[in-house]
C-alpha cells in the first residue's frame, strides 16, 4: 500500500506594504493588464510606472501574481486569495506579538481605538457565534 500523501495548503508569500497596495488593485480587478494598474496607482500613490512594474515583477516571482501573454500585452491575475493572505498575516502577528493569543490583541486594540456602538455590536455578534460563545 503506498504511503498517504498530505496535500499542503498553498504557501502564502511574504508581501511588503507596497506590494499589498498593488495586490489590492489586482484583487479588485481580477485579471487585468499592467497599464490599468499603473494608471490607478499613479493617481492614488503617485508612483512612477517603473516602480509599479518592479512591484508587479516581485509579486510574480513570489507567486502572488500569474501572467499570460496575449499578443503584445501581458495579462496578470492574482494567484493567492486576499482573505487567505490577510489571515496568514493576522495569524503571524498574533503568534509573534501575542504568543498566539487573540484576547491580548483585542485588549490592546480596544484600549487605543474608539469604537462605535455599531462596531461593538458587530464584535459581540461575532463572539456570540463562535463555538463556546453564548447561545
Amino acid at each position: 500500500m503506498p504511503p498517504k500523501t498530505r496535500i499542503q495548503p498553498p504557501q502564502t508569500p511574504a508581501i511588503s506594504d507596497a506590494e499589498w497596495i498593488v495586490m489590492r488593485e489586482f484583487w479588485a480587478r481580477g485579471e487585468t493588464n499592467s497599464a490599468e494598474v499603473i494608471a490607478a496607482l499613479g493617481k492614488t500613490q503617485h508612483w512612477k510606472p517603473p516602480t509599479i512594474m518592479t512591484l508587479i515583477t516581485r509579486l510574480v516571482k513570489k507567486g502572488a501574481l500569474g501572467f499570460e501573454r496575449q499578443g503584445r500585452e501581458y495579462r496578470y491575475r492574482p494567484l493567492v486569495d486576499e482573505a487567505h493572505c490577510a489571515h496568514a498575516v493576522s495569524k503571524s502577528l498574533v503568534d509573534r506579538v501575542f504568543g498566539g493569543r487573540v484576547a491580548p490583541l483585542l485588549a490592546t486594540f480596544l484600549d487605543r481605538q474608539k469604537l462605535s456602538k455599531k462596531d461593538i455590536a458587530e464584535l459581540r455578534q461575532m463572539l456570540d457565534q463562535k463555538p463556546g460563545g453564548p447561545k
